[in-house]
């Protein structure tokens, strides 16, 4: 179990790791990072280091999923058992994972184009390398980014942060020991253009007005989000010999 700290925020509004409470963690997203996957992104956001591998579209398998009308996609959202010190020490699917590869899909079919690509799959794996909470939001924003890099048609990218409450403040991209606090926290998933929530998972209470201060701070978010997913596009597909970054 993680040891919490008595106080999370100190007189100056400052949280444990000198963030205010509307500030991300730095992020830095590179696409394009894995020679045989059609599309890729790798994702550092604050401690979390999360790897995303698009397949497809291609045959679907086994051919009694298939849909004549559209495609299907298929997500693995994987965590290494090295990834944390805290949780998740063993191989293999979990609970936790079934869950969040199924919360990951549902968001992504709201913005690939699926009607182009009948009788067809979409593979999207996520391998969480490091993790330090907000790994569902990161993995999201980074498969949406490694979909555009496969040159998968899509209506919008998908930015994705977790506002909370964290000693009755709301605060913005919560840290695993700030999420293990106890005090509410939620997952939000939005489009850039039309602000349309596409993910959204919370646990714990939050009032009206707590509610309303948080979405604000994930549009404003999400602005920011898309600028540097945007970048990494640009980046891996300025570069005319290929692949980048990792180069696995």
């Amino acid at each position: 179990m993680v040891e919490i700290p008595d106080k999370l925020i100190d007189s100056k509004g400052k949280r444990l790791d000198g963030r205010t409470a509307g500030q991300m963690r730095d992020y830095k997203i590179t696409a394009n990072v894995l020679n045989n996957a059609d599309g890729s992104a790798l994702i550092q956001w604050g401690n979390n280091r999360i790897l995303v591998g698009v397949r497809g579209p291609r045959e679907c398998l086994p051919r009694h999923m298939a849909n004549p009308y559209r495609a299907v996609i298929k997500c693995k959202y994987n965590m290494c058992p090295f990834a944390s010190p805290h949780e998740h020490g063993r191989s293999g699917p979990s609970r936790r994972s079934h869950e969040l590869s199924k919360v990951i899909r549902e968001a992504l079919e709201n913005v690939v184009i699926l009607e182009k690509f009948p009788n067809s799959e979409i593979d999207v794996f996520i391998e969480v390398l490091s993790s330090d909470g907000g790994t569902r939001c990161a993995s999201l924003t980074a498969a949406s980014v490694a979909l555009a890099d496969a040159g998968i048609p899509m209506k919008d990218l998908i930015q994705s942060v977790a506002p909370g409450m964290v000693e009755d403040k709301v605060v913005l991209d919560l840290n695993y020991i700030e999420d293990s606090a106890g005090g509410a926290d939620m997952a939000v998933g939005m489009t850039h253009n039309d602000k349309d929530v596409v993910l959204f998972q919370m646990e714990g209470h939050m009032s009206k007005k707590d509610m309303e201060q948080a979405f604000d701070l994930v549009k404003k978010a999400s602005d920011e989000i898309r600028v540097e997913q945007v970048r990494a596009l640009k980046e891996a597909y300025s570069n005319k010999t290929g692949c980048t970054g990792l180069n696995f």
